[in-house]
C-alpha cells in the first residue's frame, strides 16, 4: 500500500537517490535536464508516492513557454522504485497530477518518454504539432498531451523553460 502527498522539502535526497536508481547520474545530461535547468519545479504539481515510511515515487512539472509566447508545463521526471514498478503507482501519479495540472488551470503538458507508456494518457508526438526542443532527444519520445481541447492550435516553436 502507499500514499500520495505533496512533495516535501526532506524528501529531496531520497528523491535524488530514486532518480538514480530509475535512470543513473548520466541523466543530468539529458535535454530535458537542461530546459528546466533555470527553472523552479511547480511546488502544486510536486508528488511523492509513500509506503511504510519510504519514498517509492516521485513526480515533477516545470513551468514552460513554447515559442516564447505560450504557457505550457513539462512532466518530468517521474520515478517509481524498481520494486513498486507494476503497481500502477506511476499511472495513478500521471492521471491525479495531470487532473491537479488542468484543474489549476494549465492546458498542455510536454515530456520525453515512452510514446508506448504514455499514449494512454493522451500523449502525441511534440514534432508532428510543430513543437521543436533545444538539443538532441529521439523524434519519437517528445510527447505532448492537450489537457483542455484545442490548446494546441496554432501553437508552434522551441520549447524553454520558463
Amino acid at each position: 500500500m502507499y500514499q500520495i502527498i505533496h512533495e516535501r522539502a526532506e524528501d529531496a535526497p531520497a528523491i535524488n537517490t530514486l532518480l538514480d536508481q530509475c535512470f543513473g547520474p548520466e541523466r543530468h545530461h539529458k535535454t530535458a535536464y537542461k530546459v528546466r535547468a533555470n527553472s523552479t519545479a511547480i511546488g502544486a504539481l510536486s508528488f511523492v508516492g509513500i509506503s511504510n515510511g519510504e519514498l517509492v515515487a516521485s513526480i515533477k512539472y516545470w513551468p514552460l513557454l513554447i515559442g516564447n509566447i505560450t504557457p505550457a508545463i513539462l512532466l518530468g521526471p517521474i520515478a517509481v522504485h524498481p520494486d513498486r514498478q507494476g503497481e500502477g503507482i506511476g499511472v495513478k501519479l500521471i492521471r491525479d497530477t495531470m487532473q491537479t495540472a488542468k484543474d489549476l488551470g494549465h492546458s498542455l503538458v510536454v515530456l520525453v518518454g515512452d510514446p508506448e507508456y504514455y499514449e494512454r494518457f493522451g500523449y502525441v508526438s511534440a514534432f508532428d504539432h510543430g513543437l521543436e526542443l533545444p538539443g538532441p532527444v529521439d523524434r519519437h519520445r517528445f510527447l505532448v498531451c492537450e489537457l483542455i481541447d484545442g490548446a494546441l492550435e496554432d501553437v508552434q516553436g522551441m520549447i524553454m523553460g520558463a
